[in-house]
């Protein structure tokens, strides 16, 4: 079993699952199509899922079991996640024991588990395996457990699915990119592109797949817009969910629009510059594209920003790695220690809800100390009146 990807004739690419004769596993096509057509997910969705449903179905087949029936055994699959190596690892047996480090750690098997649920649940709706299954896979919970804003306004009590099978995961806090590291980075750059790049991932907060999917046309950097048929003042980014060449993809569903500073603008007219020394008119409508290797003027992928960023960090000397996603939590985390409010943040990095951009904050020493300062003394306390 293994996945695969498919392009259709309009372009868009998902992905699917092969058997071991290289024949298409239907049941898993029809579901992971839905998920891209019909769910409008992304093209890297499909490739998580279509991995994850490879190995529940090369679990089935190496057991003996029949995958229509298989979810009364999930627990077995877990604990074969947990301990078997990949096929990338050289060997093929389990290896437990005292002390041994399982191959798969929580958060990966929830990830795998959520794609075979979604596999299952969308095969028990087509009437391919029995109804009994979602008994298997969910139980009966209700809304109590849920964040506030999640909850009912009427405060009235829901019912609702909970997965049976999930393990208890660790807290991975994402940690930023210290504004040391990002100006080490930018100086390291060799060209205006990347340093582009930097400004973007740090300064405007953009996530790669959004980077990456950026059109000459989303960037208006005129103080009025409004010859360009664009009413927002500033300059300013659209970020646009679309489908691209690039497999870039956009995570919010909704268009956004985000403010840029001078220094973004004047790096977005070096690059200009650049491009066009280096292109003229050519190239790609997609904003970064490759100047320096082949294929000249073809736009950049997401992987490659991941690879570039890494590439910035080890030419600066830097004691870690960086990941794109570091220099958007330090975007956030510098906007709030500036007096941004959770709103203001929440908007700068395309969130839907307030809630979800408190991840992204990381407070400054120096902001926890004056918090601290500023609380008054006993002394201060008893004069004022207050015992």
């Amino acid at each position: 079993m293994r996945a695969f990807p498919v392009r259709m004739p309009s372009g868009s690419v998902y992905w699917t699952v092969l058997d071991d004769e290289l024949q298409v596993v239907e049941a898993a096509d029809r579901f992971l199509m839905n998920v891209r057509l019909s769910k409008d997910r992304a093209e890297s969705t499909t490739k998580s899922y279509a991995g994850a449903i490879a190995m529940f179905l090369r679990w089935c087949v190496t057991t003996g079991r029949d995958w229509h029936t298989a979810a009364r055994d999930l627990s077995s699959f877990i604990l074969w996640l947990k301990w078997q190596p990949g096929r990338s690892e050289g060997r093929t047996t389990v290896v437990p024991g005292p002390g041994a480090k399982p191959v798969r750690g929580a958060r990966r098997i929830n990830g795998i588990l959520v794609a075979v649920r979604g596999f299952l649940a969308h095969a028990v709706t087509e009437r391919e395996v029995p109804g009994w299954v979602l008994e298997q896979l969910y139980q009966l919970g209700d809304s109590r457990d849920l964040p506030l804003q999640a909850q009912s306004e009427d405060g009235r009590l829901r019912y609702r699915l909970q997965a049976q099978h999930r393990l208890q995961e660790e807290e991975a806090e994402v940690d930023r990119a210290s504004d040391e590291e990002i100006v080490a980075m930018f100086r390291a750059c060799r060209s205006a592109r990347d340093r582009l790049l930097v400004l973007l991932l740090s300064r405007v907060g953009l996530r790669r797949g959004q980077a990456a999917g950026l059109r000459r046309s989303d960037v208006h950097l005129l103080m009025d817009s409004a010859a360009l048929g664009c009413r927002v003042e500033g300059a300013h980014l659209h970020v646009v969910r679309r489908q691209n060449p690039n497999q870039a993809w956009s995570k919010s569903r909704r268009p956004v629009v985000l403010p840029v500073d001078f220094l973004v603008v004047q790096a977005f007219d070096q690059y200009a510059l650049e491009r066009h020394e280096r292109l003229g008119a050519a190239g790609s409508d997609l904003l970064l594209v490759n100047l320096f290797r082949e294929p000249l003027g073809s736009p950049v992928t997401p992987d490659a920003i991941g690879e570039t960023v890494a590439s910035l960090a080890r030419r600066a000397g830097l004691e870690r790695k960086i990941a794109p996603h570091m220099m958007r939590h330090a975007m956030a985390s510098n906007v709030a220690d500036s007096g941004g409010t959770l709103d203001e943040i929440q908007m700068l990095l395309g969130q839907k809800h307030p809630d979800s951009a408190r991840p992204y904050l990381h407070p400054a020493a120096s902001r926890l100390r004056a918090a601290i300062d500023r609380v008054p003394s006993p002394r201060e306390m008893s004069e004022m009146g207050v015992r």
